[in-house]
């Protein structure tokens, strides 16, 4: 147990969660001109239907899922697995991560909750991600807590990285024009008093880890598997090249 972990028992399983899947997938076209990003698949399975059944795994009960590009899509996607735990936030106008989550408000209810991009991409370490996060989330010191995986070792990755993570797991910002260790993996658990009084409309995830650094709650914790970033379409064809020849598929899907 790190030194940011608490025990972990049911009564501090979290039950609710969020996937981001309403985003434009712009770099990801001509394939999300007819598909939402969340839906394409590799190797045969929908990006979305990996991070449900995971969140299913850890006995996730509700899971709401946004849509705005390509809506229908996404709405019959959920209706056809006929879920009572699966719900549907649609959005008239596209909102970002921030705005999305904070639409969904009101179904995620008072306690902390998982927040997953709909686009994710990941093989599990010696355990699975969200128990590991379950299990380090500790209300006493964090309001946010986010999974991360170092820089260098991110398959199809490109970018500076996004934070430095002290000992005790508390994250630092990367300053412009320098390079991060850790990559944000788009998993994480917030609380929802991170969002009093958020900006009507569309806004970034990113005002909310402010908020979080601003008060020193801001934590991160290093992924044990491997993560990979389905960016483009060569990105996507990279992924599955690496994914195709493993001698066991399942861990993955």
């Amino acid at each position: 147990m790190t030194q940011m972990q608490v025990p972990q028992d049911k009564d501090r399983r979290i039950k609710t969660a969020m996937v981001l899947a309403a985003g434009l997938g712009v770099r990801m076209r001509p394939i999300t001109d007819r598909l939402p990003k969340p839906l394409v698949p590799v190797l045969g399975t929908p990006m979305l239907e990996t991070i449900i059944a995971r969140l299913k795994a850890a006995e996730v009960a509700s899971i709401v899922v946004n849509a705005f590009y390509l809506k229908e899509q996404i709405r019959d996607f959920i209706g056809a697995k006929n879920d009572p735990g699966l719900s549907l936030s649609e959005e008239d106008v596209l909102l970002e991560t921030g705005g999305g989550v904070a639409l969904a408000l009101p179904r995620l209810g008072q306690k902390p909750f998982i927040v997953v991009n709909g686009d994710v991409c990941w093989l599990e370490g010696a355990e699975p991600a969200f128990e590991r996060l379950m299990a380090a989330w500790n209300p006493e010191i964090m309001d946010a807590l986010l999974l991360l995986h170092p820089t260098c070792r991110a398959v199809g990755y490109e970018g500076s990285g996004d934070f430095s993570m002290e000992p005790s797991g508390r994250l630092v910002r990367r300053q412009e024009l320098q390079q991060a260790p850790f990559v944000f993996a788009g998993i994480q658990i917030l609380h929802p008093k991170l969002f009093d009084k958020v900006p009507a409309g569309a806004f970034s995830l990113n005002l909310i880890y402010d908020r979080a650094l601003e008060n020193d709650r801001l934590y991160g914790l290093r992924h044990e598997g491997e993560w990979f970033h389905v960016g483009t379409p060569e990105g996507l064809v990279e992924v599955e090249e690496r994914l195709k020849d493993r001698s066991n598929p399942s861990d993955f899907f």
